[in-house]
């Protein structure tokens, strides 16, 4: 018996531990259901500083000027915030078939529980792939302005604001074109608006949470695989899991990803017009990563 008080004061600290750690897990899970970003967002000054620093070693590595990259970091576990140039609207070569993808649950809010198999699988060689004869069908039967309404909807374009995310032509071919109204581009996106894409994208908020969980699937699509290129090919033999969405034209070379596993989530996007800009975002995905293995630990 006089044991016994002991060990029920243990239970009731241990249960006390268990509820504490139980609200600071479902404090941190509402802040970051309830995060949002938008042109007035803070960045996280020591995260800042960081990333330019990686960005200015990198850029002298590979001869490359501020003009020619741009490139932006969350931290999804602490909710810090790092950007160079953010609404600096670039040409974006196949990174806005993200804006397909969207637009397909838009149109078709039916297809986030009942998305037949190949559908499914051909909206994956659209966006992890980057398969222009897919891209082209689904714009074709969605349509570019309605697309382009669908993004507008979601404030992924905004002429305020330096642009966005801007599909106005098929991938492929084809003579129909909209240019976007500030660059005259037919395929844009800004630093800001894709990180904030693949923000709500895992936070559910991508038109609904059926649609946003059935769109992770069509990224991760496990039976197509990933280009190992980029921040791919920067992350090889990490224990991560990648998301993502590429683009090359030219010189324009991209990649925009939500990079998860070993205690880290975050989403690390680059654009880059440089005949380097390979290389550079090789090593920018090695260096960031290391950089949110210290984050952590």
């Amino acid at each position: 018996m006089t044991n016994q008080v002991p060990v029920f004061g243990l239970l009731i600290l241990a249960t006390l531990g268990a509820s504490g750690c139980m609200t600071v897990k479902s404090e941190t899970e509402r802040m970051f259901e309830n995060y949002s970003m938008d042109y007035d967002t803070p960045v996280d000054a020591g995260l800042q500083t960081r990333l330019e620093s990686i960005d200015t070693k990198l850029r002298g590595q590979f001869s490359m000027t501020a003009e020619q990259t741009a490139a932006g970091l969350l931290d999804l576990k602490t909710l810090r915030l790092a950007m160079i140039h953010p609404d600096r609207e670039e040409y974006a070569a196949s990174v806005p078939k993200i804006g397909i993808l969207l637009a397909y649950f838009q149109l078709h809010p039916e297809a986030a529980t009942n998305l037949n198999a190949q559908t499914r699988h051909e909206l994956g060689l659209m966006t992890k792939a980057s398969n222009n004869e897919m891209a082209a069908k689904f714009s074709r039967e969605l349509g570019l302005k309605q697309i382009q309404a669908v993004l507008n909807s979601s404030h992924f374009y905004d002429t305020n604001h330096g642009g966005g995310i801007w599909i106005g032509k098929h991938y492929g071919g084809g003579d129909e074109r909209y240019g976007d109204p500030l660059g005259n581009h037919s395929h844009a996106a800004t630093v800001r608006q894709l990180i904030r894409f693949f923000l709500m994208l895992e936070q559910g908020k991508l038109g609904s949470p059926a649609a946003s969980k059935t769109m992770r699937n069509i990224f991760k699509s496990p039976e197509i695989p990933h280009d190992d290129i980029k921040f791919v090919k920067g992350l090889a033999g990490r224990d991560v899991q990648i998301i993502r969405k590429w683009g090359s034209w030219e010189d324009w070379l991209h990649d925009a990803a939500v990079v998860t596993g070993g205690g880290r989530h975050y989403i690390l996007v680059a654009l880059t017009k440089h005949p380097n800009g390979d290389e550079y975002l090789v090593e920018l995905a090695n260096t960031v990563d290391d950089l949110m293995i210290g984050v952590a630990e």
